[in-house]
């Protein structure tokens, strides 16, 4: 249970469920994209989704346990539309291979939901030899939404359905190395905190909505993009953090969200109309929040998405 429940503007809070944030929106001809939906939080938004009639393709690195939760979600809800498509966000190649097989399918785009995650791990690499939280929660998401980008246009223009893209951060992006984010030392490992990278690719998160914002703005294209907190959840993203995974598992449950609420500002953004024209924004609870000041600087998010631009090249 949540303790602090007290409604927003929005006329919801940190206690609401995914659920009741979407209740009477009917999501019929929409396509999402949900990644990382084989678990946590992810598996919420992905049922919820299609509960309200969304065509939702998950995109998971474990494919068997992408299956288990599609026929969980088609045995609750019979006319569930649910896909699952495999992909590695901490895999240039297999980002691609995603991309390419999406848009080879013909299928539109409507929701892009960049959900998958990893917390505070030691220090590793990539496949591509990027530190491996900035590659599977920053470079991964920010590949594949390039690489959608163009499907989502065409789909946002023949609809004539609002686009969105939603980055889940975390409140974690408040917590990272002392200038943002370490450019020349992506890759350094004396000088790694596993829970700083941690906050580090988080803010990457929103930085990358908020230029993506201003960029699709500026072309005049009906897509929005945001970033979001889901909130306190207890989810496997605690496996990393040894003593601390146990005290949350016996706090957690009052004072933590469940599964259903921290799904909740997730599906809020992509669903509700109320957001409707929002873009470049910062959610939390169900409501718009702030960003720190380094989630909200102009120069560091254009240096971030150079920076980015060309890893990925």
């Amino acid at each position: 249970m949540w303790l602090f429940g007290r409604k927003g503007p929005s006329g919801f809070s940190s206690s609401s469920t995914a659920e009741e944030v979407t209740q009477g929106i009917d999501g019929t001809g929409l396509t999402a994209i949900v990644t990382g939906a084989s678990s946590g939080i992810g598996t919420e938004t992905a049922r919820v989704l299609a509960l309200r009639g969304v065509h939702v393709i998950m995109g998971v690195r474990n494919v068997a346990a992408g299956r288990d939760v599609k026929e969980a979600i088609v045995k609750e809800i019979p006319t569930a539309k649910v896909d699952t498509m495999e992909l590695d966000l901490s895999s240039m190649a297999s980002v691609r291979k995603f991309a390419a097989d999406f848009s080879s399918s013909g299928h539109p785009l409507n929701l892009l939901i960049n959900n998958a995650g990893i917390m505070a791990t030691p220090f590793m690499l990539s496949k591509d030899n990027i530190e491996l939280q900035f590659a599977t929660n920053h470079i991964g998401h920010l590949l594949l939404t390039n690489l959608l980008l163009d499907t989502m246009k065409k789909a946002a223009r023949t609809s004539k359905r609002e686009g969105r893209i939603i980055n889940v951060s975390s409140e974690a992006h408040r917590y990272t190395y002392k200038e943002g984010i370490h450019f020349d030392k992506i890759n350094d490992q004396s000088g790694y905190s596993n829970f700083a990278a941690y906050g580090q690719s988080k803010l990457a998160n929103v930085l990358h909505a908020n230029e993506l914002a201003k960029r699709l703005k500026e072309d005049g294209v009906d897509i929005t993009a945001n970033s979001l907190h889901p909130g306190a959840i207890f989810t496997n993203l605690f496996r990393h953090m040894g003593p601390i995974s146990g005290l949350v598992n016996i706090f957690g449950k009052i004072a933590l969200k469940n599964v259903q609420q921290g799904a909740a500002t997730t599906c809020y953004v992509a669903l509700h109309p109320q957001v409707k024209g929002r873009s470049g924004e910062y959610f939390k609870d169900s409501n718009i929040g702030q960003a720190s000041a380094h989630g909200r600087n102009v120069e560091l998010a254009k240096k971030l998405w150079d920076f980015s631009m060309k890893m990925i090249k």
